[in-house]
């Protein structure tokens, strides 16, 4: 069941259609569609025949605020840090816990404790990712006429009805759930499960996927290289049929454990050295890969492009690195910012202006925020919870903020943790690390992020006429609950097919 969107025309609007295309055809012939290209004097090629902009959304896995040279990591990154000197860099962009809840909600613009994606279940509890009733960016944008693709990691399905070629894209190729797969087949033990070896799967719309290759620690170390050259390769492919636009969504498996590093850039860092080093030193490169492409196909006006980060990065990770930047905790810390505010951005020459901003944003706004940059705003559901906003008026300076003030953080149980409204933090529960327990406080912890980044002056504790500013986030849980109560939200592992009417 698809969400309340137009869909689906008669014999007789068809019929229309067809006799306007001939009328256009007749009309583009005696005007002269026709251009010359620049760079070949003499070449004819056909004008772009859509106003679209093409979409390129790169994703990495674990990479922290700090990491990059730009949010000032010490090693360089200077093809990232050109890419956000060219559009909007965030300062203030916030994630999900983990890599399954931030990926749903890139893709379906709503909080993944609405999904049953706030973690992945455990045996017997059902599928894992997204129900086949969710409407993903790549189902909107394709319903628009993009061609899409995906090329790298999935991470919300791995069943039948829940892969990428079943959630709007056409093609894809890489793996279905979490890079930890890579290491499983060098353990003796866990050989002698039998289990099928970990794959790499590739697949396309209205087809099964099917294994391409095994996923292991070799695969792992050249993982990324193999995702860049798919995504360059689809660009050009793309960029040469005019007729249409695209999407591809890219999800980098670096800095995700098991850690390896590619042998071309293993002991090549310039900063504190090591392998965390090596491996942004990698993903810059990759970027970099991937940009050229872009604008080597001529297309670099025409296409817009995200990166960002899913989560944080972890204390725990054994790879000697990683930096959250100024913010308190790490990955396994939540709801410290350090825990899930990340770096992003975003650029479209002439249309986006490069700046810096510190306005509030979120993984679910993506996917209203593309759809109101594409054109595409009124193909958003309505008929269910959509908790992203759209932020395009802002990005392309026609508001003077994002629209976002508010964000709710829930923890892997489904329970809330924190929420963040403006530069004020409101704590409910808290963990000190992955090994450590859920504190409940006797009373919710406030923190002003705009004087105490580290979160570590409780003003209740020290200013009680600070009390007024619990109002607006218990009015953000109210109104949450309030949702709640009309639209349940869906548990994790379950099949769903939509909210009865």
């Amino acid at each position: 069941m698809r969400p309340k969107i137009s869909k689906g025309r008669g014999r007789d609007e068809k019929m229309i259609d067809r006799r306007k295309e001939i009328a256009s055809f007749l009309l583009a012939l005696s005007l002269g569609v026709f251009v010359r290209a620049q760079d070949k004097p003499g070449d004819v090629r056909p004008a772009k025949t859509h106003s679209k902009p093409n979409i390129v959304f790169i994703l990495a896995d674990n990479v922290g605020w700090g990491d990059w040279s730009v949010y000032g990591g010490q090693v360089p990154t200077p093809r990232i840090d050109a890419l956000a000197a060219q559009g909007i860099r965030f300062t203030n962009y916030s994630v999900e816990g983990q890599c399954t809840p931030t990926r749903s909600a890139i893709l379906t613009g709503r909080m993944p404790v609405r999904t049953g994606n706030n973690r992945v279940p455990f045996p017997g509890e059902g599928k894992m990712g997204l129900a086949p009733w969710e409407y993903t960016i790549a189902e909107l944008l394709s319903d628009a006429g993009y061609n899409t693709a995906l090329y790298g990691k999935w991470h919300v399905g791995n069943t039948p009805g829940r892969e990428p070629n079943d959630q709007g894209f056409d093609e894809w190729w890489g793996i279905l759930n979490t890079s930890d797969e890579a290491a499983y087949s060098q353990y003796p033990l866990w050989r002698a499960l039998g289990l099928p070896a970990p794959q790499i799967w590739e697949g396309r719309k209205g087809a099964p996927s099917k294994p391409a290759a095994p996923f292991d620690m070799q695969a792992k170390t050249f993982m990324d290289e193999n995702i860049a050259q798919h995504s360059v390769d689809y660009i050009k492919r793309q960029a040469k049929d005019k007729s249409k636009p695209f999407f591809v969504y890219i999800g980098l498996t670096q800095i995700h454990p098991p850690m390896t590093a590619h042998p071309d850039f293993t002991g090549k860092s310039t900063a504190r050295g090591g392998i965390y080093a090596d491996i942004i030193g990698e993903m810059d490169y990759r970027v970099g890969q991937i940009l050229d492409a872009i604008k080597d196909a001529g297309i670099e006006n025409d296409t817009i492009v995200v990166l960002s980060s899913d989560n944080a990065t972890g204390g725990v990770l054994g790879a000697g690195g990683g930096s959250n930047g100024p913010w308190h905790g790490n990955f396994f810390t939540p709801p410290y910012e350090g825990s899930y505010r990340t770096a992003a951005m975003i650029r479209w020459p002439g249309k986006i202006a490069p700046g810096v901003s510190n306005e509030m944003l979120s993984a679910e706004d993506w996917m209203p925020t593309l759809a109101g940059l594409a054109g595409e705003a009124q193909r958003m559901p309505t008929d269910r919870p959509i908790d992203g906003i759209n932020a395009s008026a802002y990005m392309l300076g026609k508001n003077p903020k994002s629209g976002r003030d508010t964000y709710l953080f829930f923890s892997p149980d489904g329970e809330l943790m924190s929420v963040k409204w403006n530069t004020v933090k409101v704590i409910f529960r808290y963990t000190e690390g992955i090994e450590k327990p859920i504190v409940k406080p006797y009373l919710p912890l406030l923190f002003d992020l705009s004087s105490d980044p580290g979160e570590n002056v409780n003003l209740w504790e020290y200013n009680m006429e600070t009390g007024w500013m619990y109002a607006p986030a218990l009015k953000a849980v109210s109104d949450y609950m309030k949702s709640v109560a009309k639209y349940p939200n869906i548990k994790t592992g379950q099949d769903f097919d939509g909210y009865k009417q």
